[in-house]
C-alpha cells in the first residue's frame, strides 16, 4: 500500500499543525473537506468555485455514487477527477454510514449488508470488498474502510460485537485494497486507506478498538460513530480518552464533524481532518456563519440592510452583494441564492481554518480558540 507521507510541522498542547502529501496534492492541516455528496456540493457550487473558495479536500459519497450514476460508469469517465473536473484530493466514505443510516430494510451478517436502495428499491449488498471495488472505481484518493454504524445509545454487549465485525472488516479492506491498487487499467493505483474507529460512547471500547487498527499501519485513521445525537462534552471526553492511542505520524479525522466550535475543540484535542454538511445545509436556510456569530438572513431587520452578510469577510459574495439582496433572492426561491449563501459559508469554514492554521504556526492558538469559540457560536 502507498505509504502517505504526512509531516507533523508544529504542536501545541495535543492540537497539530502538518502537511499529509498525496497523489493528487498537499493538504494544510487542520483541514475542512467540503462535502459534495453526489460528486457536487448542493446550491450549484462548481470544482472552479471550490478553488476559489479556498478548498482543499472534497468529499463524496460512494453508496450514492454507485446508486446513481453508478461507480461502473464514473470509471468509464476516467474516475472521479475527471468527471467532476477537480483535480484536488477527494475522500470518499465508504458507504457504511448511508446504509445504515438510510436502509430500513437491512441485514447484517458476517460477509456484510444486505439492503434495498433509497431511489428505486433494487436490492444491493455491500460488505468490504464491494465497498473498495466501488471506491476503487471512482478513483478517489483516499477510500475509507466499511464499517458497521451503530446507533447512539447501543447496548454494550452490541457495541462490542460491532467493533470487532468493524475490525475484521478492516482487514479484508486492506487485502482487497492491495489487489485493486496492484490491478493494471485502475483508476487510482495510489489509492489510500483509512480506518475509523468505533465503539460508540464506551471509553474501554475506543480504545481497545484503537489499539487494534493502530496496528494494521494505514495511511490514516478516522473516529467514527459520533455527533450523532450525543452531547458535545461526551464526543470531547471521546476524542481526549482515543488520542493517546491514535498513531503520532499518521493523519486524523473526525468524521462528520462540525460546528465551528467542534472544530475548535477537535483540533484543541488533536485532530486533523473535518467534514460535514453544515455550512452548505444551513446556508440553502438561510443560516450563515460570521466572525461576528451566526444570522438568519430571512429575518426581517434584513430586508434593507445594504452591507455585505459580514463585514469583515473577504469572500466573493461579501465583497459585491448586500444582505437585503441576498435575503430578498432566498425568499423569492431564486436559485441564485442558494448559490450565493453556501459560498458564502463554505469561504468561512476555510478561512476559519486558515486562521486555526496561522495560530498554530504562531504560537498562539489557544488564546485563539479561547477568543473565537463563544463568538462563532453564538446567535444573533
Amino acid at each position: 500500500m502507498e505509504k502517505s507521507r504526512f509531516t507533523l510541522l508544529k504542536t501545541e498542547g495535543a492540537a497539530r499543525r502538518a502537511t499529509f502529501e498525496t497523489v493528487h496534492g498537499t493538504v494544510q492541516t487542520p483541514a475542512f473537506m467540503n462535502v459534495a455528496t453526489c460528486a457536487a456540493i448542493k446550491g450549484g457550487v462548481s470544482a472552479e468555485d471550490l478553488k476559489k473558495l479556498h478548498c482543499q479536500v472534497m468529499l463524496s459519497n460512494t453508496y450514492h455514487l454507485h446508486v446513481r450514476p453508478g461507480d461502473e460508469l464514473v470509471r468509464e469517465c476516467g474516475g472521479l477527477h475527471k468527471f467532476t473536473t477537480w483535480d484536488g484530493p477527494i475522500l470518499t466514505d465508504s458507504g457504511g454510514f448511508q446504509v445504515f443510516s438510510l436502509a430500513s430494510l437491512r441485514k447484517i451478517t458476517e460477509e456484510g449488508v444486505n439492503f434495498q436502495s433509497h431511489v428505486d428499491g433494487k436490492k444491493i449488498f455491500m460488505g468490504p470488498e464491494e465497498s473498495m471495488q466501488i471506491q476503487s472505481n471512482l478513483g478517489s484518493t483516499i477510500a475509507m474502510a466499511f464499517d458497521e454504524c451503530v446507533e447512539n445509545p447501543a447496548e454494550y454487549k452490541y457495541a462490542k460485537e460491532s467493533c470487532a465485525r468493524t475490525t475484521r472488516w478492516l482487514k479484508r479492506c486492506k487485502t482487497k485494497m492491495e489487489e485493486l491498487n496492484a490491478k493494471e487499467g485502475t483508476v487510482n493505483s495510489k489509492q489510500m486507506l483509512f480506518g475509523i474507529n468505533q465503539g460508540c460512547t464506551y471509553a474501554d471500547l475506543r480504545v481497545e478498538h484503537m489499539k487494534e487498527i493502530a496496528e494494521l499501519d494505514l495511511d490514516g485513521y478516522a473516529i467514527g460513530g459520533l455527533a450523532v445525537g450525543e452531547p458535545a462534552e461526551v464526543m470531547y471526553e471521546i476524542i481526549e480518552a482515543v488520542e493517546p492511542y491514535m498513531p503520532k505520524d499518521k493523519i486524523r479525522y473526525l468524521m462528520g464533524v462540525g460546528t465551528p466550535s467542534n472544530i475548535l475543540n477537535g483540533v484543541e484535542r488533536g485532530v486533523d481532518l473535518f467534514d460535514c454538511v453544515m455550512p452548505s445545509r444551513n446556508a440553502r436556510h438561510g443560516h450563515l456563519f460570521t466572525w461576528s456569530g451566526i444570522i438568519n438572513i430571512n429575518n426581517n431587520k434584513y430586508a434593507t440592510d445594504m452591507r455585505p452578510i459580514d463585514e469583515n469577510c473577504g469572500c466573493p459574495v461579501c465583497k459585491r452583494y448586500s444582505r437585503a439582496y441576498v435575503r430578498h433572492l432566498l425568499k423569492a426561491q431564486e436559485m441564485l441564492s442558494q448559490r450565493l449563501l453556501v459560498m458564502h459559508n463554505l469561504w468561512f469554514y476555510n478561512t476559519l481554518m486558515e486562521e486555526i492554521r496561522k495560530a498554530l504556526d504562531e504560537g498562539r492558538f489557544a488564546e485563539f480558540k479561547v477568543h473565537w469559540d463563544p463568538i462563532v457560536s453564538k446567535r444573533i
